[in-house]
This record gives structure tokens, sequence and C-alpha cells, in this order.
């Protein structure tokens, strides 16, 4: 039975505990054996190489040296990394080791919550079948990111909120290797709510399981 890690926790803004009961009920009708934490010291556990699938729900705080580069390392040895919005790409800003292995870090949302729209790039892909262009009403990332990202999705940004932005073209969702691992990203989800958002749930659940090993 493949084997997934939950550590949740961080700022309660984003409702990691909403979050993290969301993805448990996923994963564990998807055949996995799912653990849950909430401290980032089960991040330096060696138990974790032995997982199939990592998802990290801990926006700002800190992360200990020695948790990750034990975090770092078991994804370049093949662990799967899966998470959303800033519970995964806006965690350990002090931490650049986690940040190269993310693929991408919050800087800013634009006008905060506001109307916007996603589409799909990579439509070929079994994580993006059948997912049309969507309307979404939230946080517009803005984010930075690795150009080595294979990205899923997008949004374009209009400059109602930052004019020197009008028209940049933003990942909203990539996947990603990291040594022998593989990661996915979707900066969509500030609140647990919006995982009602069929598209929305559909990535994050496809990608998810595309991550596990």
């Amino acid at each position: 039975m493949r084997k997934a890690l939950i550590v949740y926790g961080g700022w309660d803004g984003h409702e990691p505990d909403l979050c993290a009961n969301i993805y448990k009920n996923w994963l564990t009708e998807d055949g996995f054996d799912v653990q849950l934490a909430t401290e980032t010291a089960a991040f330096a556990d060696p138990a974790i190489h032995d997982m199939s699938l990592i998802v990290p729900i801990y926006t700002m705080s800190k992360i200990e040296k020695e948790e990750a580069l034990n975090l770092c390392k078991a994804v370049e040895n093949g662990v799967g990394l899966a998470g959303h919005h800033g519970g995964m790409c806006d965690a350990f800003r002090e931490n650049v080791d986690y940040q190269f292995m993310t693929g991408g870090q919050w800087v800013a949302h634009p006008g905060n919550i506001i109307d916007y729209r996603v589409d799909p790039v990579e439509t070929d892909d079994p994580i993006m079948e059948g997912i049309k262009s969507f309307a979404f009403h939230s946080e517009q990332y803005y984010m930075h990111v690795d150009p080595s990202n294979e990205v899923l999705a997008t949004t374009t940004f209009n400059g109602d909120h930052a004019s020197w932005i009008d028209g940049v073209v933003m990942p909203v969702a990539w996947k990603r290797k990291h040594g022998k691992g593989r990661v996915f990203f979707c900066s969509l989800g500030h609140v647990s709510s919006e995982f009602e958002v069929p598209e929305f749930a559909t990535m994050q659940r496809r990608g998810m399981n595309w991550a596990a090993r």
C-alpha cells in the first residue's frame, strides 16, 4: 500500500487543518495509508524516505536545517511531493533548499481576493484531461518560478491592481522532477471551500497521485 504523510500547521488563515482533512479523505479513497503530523519535526524522521507522497500545508513558519535537508533528500531519492497555495509555496521563506525543490515561491497577490481566469496549457497531460478554462475567485498568486517547471495551467494579470504587470502570464499549476522525485504544485486554494471548485479539485487530486511513487 502506498503511504502518504500530511504535515500541516503554520498560518491559520489558510485553514491547514481543514485542508489536511480534505487531502486525508481523498488519499484514503485512493488507496493510501495516510499519516498526519502537525510539527515540522516530522520532516526530520528517517521514515519519510519510505513514503510514497509527502504533502506540506505549512504557510510561512520556519523549518530547521536538518528537517529541510532530510525532506529534500527524501524527494531527491524518489518520494513524491505535492501541495497547494501558500501551504507549499509560501512555506519556510528563509530556506532556499526547500524553494529549489518546490519550483516556486509566492511574492504577491495584487488586489487580494479577486475574480480571474485559469487557463490549461498542457491539455494532453493526464492531470489536465478534460479541464477547460474556468473562472476563479481567490488570491491570484504572483510567483517567482523555476524555468524548468512543466507548466500545466496559467493565469493572466490585467494590471488593475499593479499596472506594471498588465498582461503577465503566470503559472498556476506545474509538475517537475527533483532528483528522482516528482513534485506537483497548484497555487489555488486560499481557503478550504475553494476545493469545491471541481476543476481545481480534479487537478489537485490527479497531481497528488501523479507525484506519488
